[in-house]
């Protein structure tokens, strides 16, 4: 694998079906290679397909290369999007080569989309194409072994059985000296964002999921290197098109100049620059003019498909942007209960971005916090709760938000750091829904998560379990943050789902879920079609059951029957707000759209093929519960529609050459990158002054109590204070050099104090911060609970002012 200095080993024999490696933050990676597949599977001394040998990679990793000084086959990534409107449909295709003497078997572990559906995976091996086919998972697997032990080529593709957005790809039996290239697309609907783009995200990033004790097994092995280790390369591009002029796209990545392709600008073109380092997910925000219409498309079904089924039949989609009255939002007055939920495990404690200035995850969540608790109107309940291998809550209950309470909470999340262990997120959740709700304050769950736990499904089904008695609105916090999970957490628990990646559009999104969390639950939703006789319809998508100011709603449709006659249908949304009855109808041409392809019904076949895995998820719960039935259902639906489940894989098996691959086969695992982790960086600032007579930072929480030994004042002017975070985790200290003639007081027997700032025994608490890099950040730490600013010393230095003159400090409220 790698050419290291530090390197360690390890070889054991385990069974395929156990063999789940549990990731922990603090530990070196680990990356997975199996034995020759033409062994006896099982023996030691000779391991076969369902044998692991586990390496750790330490440290001073010189070049990408196997254990064995061998090469990766995956050479480069190329990715082409094509975006109408809000729908992407993406290909993807990767590009292996053998450089080896001997028979490969390359297995390529990486993310997509959570919501995504995969509708093609084919091959290319020479002049032969060979296009995969969708199959019950365990035939599908057994198909593959089949072939391989034969002689033959054989491919594979399968989701997860525990996160939709993890996919492996197996590329089985190629030859010395030839070239295969994988296939691969997915079709996906876009997240519209606070500033009315529209969110794109090709995940580039694949961070290692914490299989948390006790849990389902349904883990995936990950090959993760660091993102500047990443052997192979990545060519993006993306066009776009709309009825509406495009009139900018952006993104987090460096792009060529964008380039429009008509006068009326409503398409345009844009390549990412050459040179991407893998140590961010693709991210493309599209903005339009006249944005955000209710819009219906019509797609004709498939011509061989039997009229009557899902694929055969037309089906409508519907995106819906509710209005609500201005009269009314102006009158809702703000009250609730808000929740927060901090992830504090180990991985939080990896850096925003590969880069020197970059903040911690933990760190972000911090200030997403921050803003939100300065933005809680007077009245509300809160209570915050963090989480790692246990949790913690700051109050036993939740208390009325008021200044005390607020600089209180505040105190304590200055404090908190990414050391309570793994993500083990699902007991902290069952807390927080054990609590009684308070009466006349509606709950509202906030979680704040990088996203990296092994037991995605389980926990969106607890909190869709318990949808009726709150709202989720979740964050995730840096790159790589699992779509599936922070997607799934609102949109079973009824709230909205925001990505913080950095902190240029932190602000808008943290104000648009407090928004959204303080507008009233929309009631007694109802959808009502008017079609021409003749004509039936079969909704497809879950029933609506969150509508927010707006925001997209998606409807999906099967349209059965025919009249020659009908032109038109309509569709009337009707919902209860505050009391106040509302409605909002759609019209809409019953005429197919042109060149759709299928796109619309594998979008509609995904909807289905989700809702039906929630509903077997359900019933693995209730005992007796029929789930050969609804399995059943979805193989039926993924293999007639092409779209990859849960219980269904991509197969494919080149039969057409004839001949038999010669002599052992090997398995390469290919790496994705990650974000560096904590545990892998050098441990630096671990110094003290030795004027101080002993270190200032221990293994402890915090900085407990310290004691330091009498200085003479001419050490403490030379001295620099070096403060640690208190797990140790981060690289860089906070360097503190007091002011000439500040001095170590020490009176009696009484613990010494550092002048300006209290006894050592509140340093934890007292020491001196850096002010955030942000100015609006700093700005909202001085806020106070009511919304008004002191004008003091620490305000005006926020506005780059110097405060003249005494007497009593004046307030101002903020609008």
């Amino acid at each position: 694998m790698f050419c290291i200095k530090n390197s360690f080993i390890i070889q054991a024999t385990v069974k395929l079906a156990a063999a789940v490696h549990k990731f922990d933050a603090h530990q070196p990676t680990v990356v997975v290679e199996a034995g020759q597949t033409s062994t006896k599977p099982g023996n030691p001394l000779n391991p076969g397909r369902d044998t692991f040998v586990l390496t750790g990679i330490m440290k001073n990793c010189c070049g990408l290369i196997t254990s064995q000084k061998e090469p990766v086959p995956l050479k480069s990534v190329e990715v082409e999007v094509e975006v109408r409107d809000h729908v992407a449909t993406v290909v993807s295709t990767l590009n292996y080569e053998n450089k080896e003497d001997k028979p490969l078997e390359a297995v390529f572990v990486f993310p997509l989309p959570g919501d995504a559906a995969v509708c093609h995976f084919s091959a290319k091996i020479g002049q032969t194409q060979i296009v995969a086919e969708v199959k019950e998972k365990q035939k599908a697997r057994e198909e593959y072994d089949d072939a391989l032990s034969s002689g033959q080529q054989a491919f594979l593709l399968e989701e997860s059985d525990q996160s939709p957005d993890i996919f492996s790809l197996s590329v089985g039996s190629l030859p010395p000296g030839e070239s295969a290239s994988i296939r691969l697309e997915y079709v996906t609907e876009l997240a519209v964002q606070a500033d009315e783009g529209l969110r794109f995200c090709l995940p580039a990033v694949l961070n290692p999921r914490y299989q948390p004790r006790g849990s389902e097994d349904g883990s995936v092995e990950v090959t993760s290197v660091p993102a500047s280790l990443v052997p192979y390369s990545l060519s993006f591009s993306a066009r776009v098109s709309s009825p509406r002029p495009v009139s900018k796209l952006e993104s987090n990545c460096p792009l060529d100049p964008v380039q429009y392709l008509n006068t009326e600008q409503s398409q345009a073109t844009v390549k990412l620059a050459a040179g991407h380092k893998f140590d961010r997910d693709v991210e493309l925000l599209i903005y339009y003019k006249d944005t955000h219409q209710p819009t219906a498309v019509v797609e004709a079904g498939q011509a061989s498909a039997k009229p009557g089924t899902l694929m055969g039949d037309p089906v409508v989609m519907l995106s819906l942007y509710p209005e609500f009255p201005q009269a009314v939002m102006s009158s809702l007055a703000s009250c609730g209960e808000f929740v927060f939920l901090l992830d504090r495990s180990g991985s939080m404690g990896v850096p925003m971005h590969n880069s020197e200035d970059s903040q911690t995850r933990i760190g972000s969540a911090r200030d997403t916090l921050l803003l939100l608790l300065k933005s809680l109107p007077m009245g509300c309940y809160f209570n915050i709760y963090s989480f790692g291998s246990s949790y913690e809550h700051i109050f036993p209950k939740s208390v009325e938000y008021s200044e005390k309470t607020m600089e209180e909470a505040l105190k304590k999340v200055k404090g908190m750091e990414d050391d309570l262990g793994g993500t083990e997120i699902l007991e902290a959740l069952k807390h927080i829904y054990s609590q009684a709700c308070i009466p006349n304050q509606p709950r509202q769950l906030f979680v704040f998560t990088d996203g990296e736990v092994g037991n995605t499904k389980e926990v969106t089904n607890l909190v869709k379990k318990n949808s009726s008695s709150h709202r989720c609105f979740s964050f995730g916090i840096g790159e790589g943050a699992s779509s599936a999970l922070i997607n799934g957490l609102a949109k079973e628990g009824g709230g909205h789902a925001q990505f913080i990646t950095g902190t240029d559009r932190m602000q808008p999104k943290v104000m648009q879920s407090l928004r959204f969390a303080l507008q009233p639950a929309v009631v007694d939703i109802s959808v009502k079609w008017d079609l021409p006789k003749g004509i039936s319809v079969t909704v497809l998508s879950r029933p609506i059951t969150t509508l927010f100011q707006g925001q997209k709603s998606l409807i999906y449709a099967q349209l059965t029957g025919k009249n020659p006659k009908a032109a038109e249908g309509s569709v009337k949304v009707k919902y209860n707000l505050a009391g106040h009855p509302s409605a909002n109808q759609l019209h809409f041409s019953l005429k197919p759209a042109e060149d759709s392809g299928l796109t619309v019904h594998r979008l509609a076949a995904r909807t289905l093929i989700r809702s039906l895995e929630m509903e077997e998820k359900e019933k693995q719960e209730v005992k007796g519960g029929k789930r050969d039935g609804v399995k059943k259902k979805v193989v039926e639906l993924s293999v007639q529609s092409g779209v990859s489940s849960t219980f269904t894989s991509f197969i494919a098996v080149n039969k057409g050459s004839g001949e038999m691959i010669q002599g052992p086969m090997v398995r390469r695992n290919v790496p994705t990158p990650m974000m560096m982790n904590c545990g892998m960086q050098s441990m630096k600032s671990r110094s003290y002054s030795p004027a101080l007579g002993r270190s200032l930072w221990n293994s402890g929480p915090c900085l407990q109590s310290a004691t330091l030994a009498t200085a003479a004042s001419s050490d403490w002017e030379s001295a620099t204070l070096v403060m640690m975070d208190c797990d140790m985790q981060n690289m860089k200290g906070t360097s503190y050099s007091p002011a000439p003639g500040t001095m170590l007081a020490s009176s009696g027997g009484e613990s010494p104090t550092l002048g300006g700032f209290g006894n050592w025994d509140g340093l934890a608490e007292a020491k001196p911060e850096l002010p955030p890099r942000d100015p609006l950040l700093q700005l909202v730490s001085l806020q106070k609970a009511s919304g008004c600013w002191v004008l003091d010393q620490a305000l005006a230095a926020a506005l780059g002012k110097n405060q003249r003159g005494g007497g009593e400090r004046p307030t101002f409220r903020g609008e």
